[in-house]
Order: C-alpha cells, then sequence, then structure tokens
C-alpha cells in the first residue's frame, strides 16, 4: 500500500480558529498515525501553486498544543481561487495559458500528497470543491476534507462555523470599552461596524453576548456611568429592512433624552445601495478574484454616519470597527469543543478517503457528517426570526422586519 502523506493549508480572511485547527490536526495525526508524514502549504492555494510548503518536524508535533493559545494562521493565508486563471497568472501564481487547478494537482501529487485538509470559508471550500472534482475526474489519488471557518457564519449547509463564536465574543468585550466614548463630549454618536458581507450572524450575536455582558454591571444611578450608556439604540443588518427617516426619528428622541445614540451595524447592511451610488457616480467599485466587492474599501459606517448625524442632531461621531480585532483572537472553549470534534471526524475521514467539509448539516438534522462539495456554498442569509434575534431587539425596543 502507498505510503500515506498528508497536507493542509488555510486560506480566505482570519478568523478565531486557524491556528488551534492546524495544531488539532497536527496532534489528531501524531496521536492515531504517527507514522504519517504532514506538510503545510504556506499561504493557502498560493503555496500550493508555488509549491511553498515546510514540514512539520518532530518538534513542531511536539509543541503543536501551543498553537491553540493563538489566533491568525501559523502557515498563512491568501485569497486564491484556481478556477481563475486569468488572475492567477496576473499575479505570478502560474504562466500565461495554464491551468491553476492542472499545476495545483501536479504539485500535490508531484509532493506525494494523498490527503488534504483545506481551513476555510466557502470560497475556500468551494475552491477546495473544483480541485477535488478536477483531481476525480483525472484519475489522481488524492481525498480532500475541508474544515469551515468564516466569523460571519455564512457556510450552507453548516450550522455553526469554526470562530463565529469567539468572535461575537471578543466583539462585545471590545465595544465594551468603546461605549464608555459617549462620556467624551455631548450629543456624541458612535457607530461599531461588525464584519458581516451578505449574513448578519456575527452582527446580532455580538449584540447578544455584549448585552450578556453588560447586564449583570451595578451603577451608580443619576450621573452619566449609568446603564444607559451601555445600551445598544440600532442594530441594523443585511437581512432586515430599514426607513432611514422613521429610524432618524426614533434615534433623535434617544439622542436629546440621553445625549447619546450607539448603532450596531454589519459591514453589508445597506451595502448594495452604496456600490450602486459609487457606480452611478462613475466610481470603479474594487473586487477581489472571486467577484466579491471588496468590503474593506466600502465605508460601511461612515454611509450609516452619513445617513443619521444631522438627522437625529449629533454634534460628535465617530465609527469603530471590531472585525480584524475580533477575527484575529485564539478561539475561546466554545470554539475550541467545536474545532476538536471536527478536526476528529475530518482526520477519521480522510483516512477512510472521503472527502468534503465536516460540519453539522442542517439539512440532516444538525448531525455533525463530512458534508459533500457539491452541497457547500456560501451567502447563507441569518434567520431574523430566530427566537433569541427577537429577543436582542426587543431588549433595544427597535422595530424590525424583514428585507
Amino acid at each position: 500500500m502507498a505510503k500515506q502523506k498528508v497536507a493542509m493549508l488555510t486560506a480566505g480572511g482570519l478568523a478565531p480558529c486557524l491556528s488551534s485547527a492546524v495544531g488539532g490536526l497536527i496532534e489528531r495525526y501524531t496521536d492515531i498515525a504517527p507514522e504519517i508524514d504532514i506538510v503545510a502549504y504556506r499561504s493557502g492555494y498560493q503555496g500550493v501553486l508555488l509549491g511553498d510548503s515546510v514540514a512539520i518536524t518532530k518538534e513542531m508535533r511536539e509543541k503543536a498544543p501551543l498553537l491553540h493559545r493563538y489566533g491568525g494562521s501559523p502557515i498563512g493565508n491568501s485569497r486564491v481561487k484556481l478556477t481563475n486563471a486569468a488572475d492567477c497568472a496576473k499575479r505570478g501564481l502560474v504562466k500565461e495559458g495554464e491551468n491553476p487547478l492542472q499545476v495545483a494537482a501536479d504539485r500535490l501529487a508531484k509532493d506525494g500528497v494523498t490527503i488534504l485538509h483545506t481551513i476555510g470559508g466557502d470560497d475556500t471550500n468551494t475552491t477546495a470543491a473544483d480541485l477535488a472534482a478536477y483531481l476525480g475526474a483525472n484519475g489522481y489519488n488524492l481525498t480532500v476534507v475541508g474544515l469551515p471557518k468564516t466569523v460571519d457564519n455564512d457556510v450552507v449547509p453548516i450550522k455553526q462555523s469554526l470562530g463565529a463564536w469567539t468572535a461575537a465574543e471578543v466583539g462585545a468585550n471590545f465595544f465594551d470599552n468603546v461605549s464608555n466614548e459617549q462620556s467624551a463630549a455631548p450629543k456624541t454618536f458612535v457607530i461599531h461596524e461588525v464584519m458581516g458581507r451578505h449574513c448578519g450572524w456575527l452582527t446580532a450575536a455580538t449584540a447578544r453576548a455584549y448585552i450578556q455582558k453588560v447586564k449583570g454591571n451595578d451603577y451608580v444611578e443619576g450621573l452619566l456611568m449609568g446603564e444607559e450608556l451601555k445600551r445598544i439604540d440600532g442594530l441594523y443588518l443585511p437581512e432586515m429592512a430599514f426607513d432611514i427617516q422613521a429610524e432618524a426619528a426614533r434615534l433623535k428622541k434617544i439622542m436629546e433624552k440621553n445625549g447619546f445614540v450607539t448603532l450596531f451595524v454589519s459591514e453589508g447592511a445597506g451595502l448594495d445601495s452604496i456600490v450602486a451610488e459609487r457606480e452611478a457616480a462613475g466610481e470603479a467599485v474594487k473586487r477581489d478574484a472571486f467577484g466579491h466587492v471588496k468590503i474593506d474599501t466600502i465605508n460601511v459606517g461612515g454611509w450609516f454616519q452619513k445617513q443619521f448625524a444631522s438627522l437625529i442632531g449629533a454634534e460628535r461621531t465617530m465609527v469603530q470597527k471590531s472585525g480584524y480585532y475580533a477575527r484575529s483572537a485564539p478561539a475561546n472553549g466554545e470554539d475550541l469543543r467545536l474545532i476538536h470534534s471536527m478536526v476528529d471526524l475530518a482526520v477519521e475521514s480522510a483516512l477512510n478517503k472521503v472527502s468534503g467539509v465536516t460540519g453539522h448539516d442542517e439539512d440532516q438534522g444538525g448531525k455533525l457528517r463530512t458534508i459533500e462539495f457539491p452541497r457547500i456554498k456560501g451567502g447563507k442569509h441569518f434567520d431574523i426570526s430566530t427566537p433569541w434575534f427577537s429577543e436582542v431587539m426587543d431588549h433595544i425596543g427597535q422595530p424590525f422586519k424583514a428585507a
């Protein structure tokens, strides 16, 4: 029987699970199949195309548990779409006329890889699906098993993506300090922009975590450092419809009563309107290799600031973004448990030559299984009818309806 060799890569944006997932895979293979060689491709699919990899040594295996303490990725990330040959050639990852899928497949074959683990979001794992399909159609002997990573929890049909719970908790901690800025000047307007292109789950979950964090605080009522300082006055998601004039009237009353207003805004809320405005004005909106608008070039928080500030009578406004802070954190206890269960299944599936993405399958009663690649896609929307979200909105006192 041919000798097994495992490779892994992390790709896409960061999430609070990448370091732990890499460490978990190294630990699991070392425990149950120590004879198998392990390599890691640096910077995601870029490393595969360029043949840039690092062998996991005995010393690395011994210290793999340390990776659970850290955020980021110990092997680096990139955003590369293997079916976008023009972009790969432009970036010098392949030569003109080469098929990146074939270049990747040939590299994996040359390196003797029999198992590939991809740790990433929908783009990473749909790219893994493209690669797995190409490998299968062209006779390559390789099993591909992905682990789902995304802070906005938007991968279909996976119930809970790795890193999302941590990002919500860390985002709440971040804003607990920022909320104190309301005491810095009269009529201050603070917007907390949270990651989430098409899915508002992270913004909603961050708001819930923040409410839970501050609800047990003791305050000196009658002074500015009271319960009102820690309130959220408005929450806006891509899945929600909202009337700017009606919301401005509601928020103006809050400003007049309390002297400050706080909003939580998903970076995808109002995104289509902002992009349409800019393109109508003749501006070229930047997009990535996957065709997505480069969200970091769109100042959604600034747009909300512009829409509301004068209407609500704000004298000082600020936009604070927790995204890069939250997504770079180490995994919390909830995510560590989820990572370990998905890693164990990923290794089991790989050794049994079952390709797919590990996760709790929403179409099969939430069962943890290796989900078939063709069923993996991005853009899952947050269900705003979920009971806990209604409780959040009741706490805020904001009427809402679906977009």
